[in-house]
């Protein structure tokens, strides 16, 4: 039995090292970060807390995106600002970034009742560091054909971004 229970730990070490091993190489090769993903699970009252915090240290704002896994647009989206290095790091030096999830799993309602009603996924609200909702941004705006429009997504993130000495 102790001889089994051993092979069977070993093979265990194995599958795991080679998973992340592969895992590993693909992000090498290919580049890729995975952007977070929305998770049913998370507390977005503990997670907006803690953003509160980290933006007022920071003297950043914070973006609330509001979507799914479900969602092929909110996938697009992360997509489209992860390949798109001006548009991931202006928004991480300006904004702290909350996932906030929507799903048949977690609808959150009791969170997103604090905010106006969301015509569609994925849906952004700018927040001020001390969590006073500024703006509701529908996102279907910002899009351009299949995908997003660079210009578009920077000019509302210039228009959003702390003002120096004004946040």
């Amino acid at each position: 039995m102790k001889k089994i229970s051993f092979a069977l730990a070993v093979l265990l070490v194995f599958f795991v090292n080679n998973s992340f091993a592969q895992a590993t190489a693909e992000k090498a090769t290919t580049g890729k970060v995975t952007a977070p993903k929305f998770d049913p699970a998370k507390n977005p009252f503990e997670d907006l807390k803690s953003a509160i915090v980290e933006a007022q240290k920071s003297n950043k704002r914070i973006l609330l995106d509001v979507g799914g896994e479900w969602c092929i647009w909110c996938h697009r989206l992360d997509s489209f600002l992860e390949q798109n290095s001006d548009l991931k790091n202006f928004m991480h030096s300006k904004f702290i970034v909350l996932k906030v999830n929507y799903s048949p799993e977690n609808k959150n309602e009791k969170f997103l009742t604090q905010f106006p009603k969301i015509p569609g996924y994925p849906h952004i609200f700018v927040l001020e560091k001390d969590g006073k909702l500024l703006h509701s941004q529908d996102t279907g705006l910002l899009e351009k054909e299949k995908s997003y429009d660079a210009d578009k997504i920077m000019n509302f993130f210039k228009e959003w971004a702390p003002q120096k000495g004004k946040s």
